[in-house]
């Protein structure tokens, strides 16, 4: 057996890692921002359970990593019901525009969905997710939830390196679309690192979202304002596709590696693959090859 590479060593001997792990014994939150962490461990401290924590966070990081997936996105989540002791499954993306047909696009000779733009976007699915997710494993009200996310949005909050960096390359990309400089640019410019950015346009969704419930977002306001927003720009999204949304229970797919059972969501998830990759590596002596090595890689590859 190789011997492992030093840059990857603990202290303690132990390879791949030079921290200690997290070890709690009331409850764990791991996001990509560290207020966003934050706000999950004091919902649960306030008796919120780890899903009340997850819709909080989940919140948080729609305000303050806009450069990934909020409420005009998607969600997906598996949970452990320790009381009926079954894993669960909530794929709560959202389908395509009635009128996104090939017809729609072989009339306009157009042979790729664009990346950018109000063509490509699909029913937000994430708001009904929060709601399917918190009917069944929630605890505190949808208001005390979303207030965290609320204060930060109107207070404001220091943006990250990270996030400031691809909000910049953004304003290059799409920074030309109505509400984008609105938003984004208060000052005329994207944040910088550092910058406390305010979002009150957010704050206000997410008032709404709190006090009149998903619905709001699917049947009311929300939703005439989206088909009204779309209509103007050329998209295909409307208030019937909004209104007809609903995400789906499924049950998780697994397979089992050395010893582990692993589980994914079934497609239209990506998670099968992860499964089949596994399957593929077992038969691989995956322990003798030193990690990041060519040969490693290879296989991964």
């Amino acid at each position: 057996m190789a011997a492992p590479d030093p840059g990857y060593d603990r202290v303690t001997g132990r390879a791949h890692a030079s921290r200690s792990e997290i070890i709690a014994t009331h409850g764990m939150a791991a996001t990509s921002q560290p207020l966003a962490t934050q706000i999950a461990l004091d919902i649960m401290q306030a008796g919120g359970s780890a899903v009340d924590a997850a819709i909080a966070a989940n919140a948080a990081l729609g305000l303050m990593e806009p450069t990934g997936c909020g409420i005009g996105g998607d969600l997906y989540a598996i949970v452990w019901d320790a009381g009926k002791e079954e894993l669960v499954g909530l794929n709560a993306s959202g389908r395509a525009p009635k009128a996104m047909t090939l017809e729609y696009f072989t009339k306009r000779e157009i042979d790729t969905i664009p990346p950018l733009g109000p063509l490509p976007v699909s029913v937000p699915g994430t708001v009904d997710g929060w709601f399917q997710l918190h009917g069944r494993y929630g605890r505190l009200p949808m208001a005390q939830i979303l207030a965290p996310a609320i204060a930060y949005a109107r207070e404001g909050f220091p943006v990250s390196e990270v996030i400031a960096y691809y909000m910049k390359l953004n304003e290059s990309r799409i920074g030309e679309f109505p509400g984008f400089k609105e938003t984004y640019m208060p000052n005329g410019h994207v944040p910088a690192k550092g910058e406390v950015f305010k979002n009150p346009r957010l704050a206000a969704t997410y008032e709404a979202i709190a006090e009149k419930g998903r619905d709001e977002f699917y049947k009311g306001d929300i939703a005439r304002r989206i088909d009204a927003y779309m209509a103007e720009q050329g998209g295909l999204l409307t208030y019937d596709d909004l209104a007809a949304h609903q995400s789906e229970w499924v049950t998780p797919v697994s397979t089992y590696y050395r010893g582990w059972d692993v589980y994914e969501l079934p497609p239209n998830g990506q998670g099968i693959a992860a499964l089949q990759i596994l399957n593929m590596l077992e038969g691989h002596d995956i322990s003798s090859m030193r990690f990041g090595s060519a040969e490693y890689l290879h296989i991964l590859v």
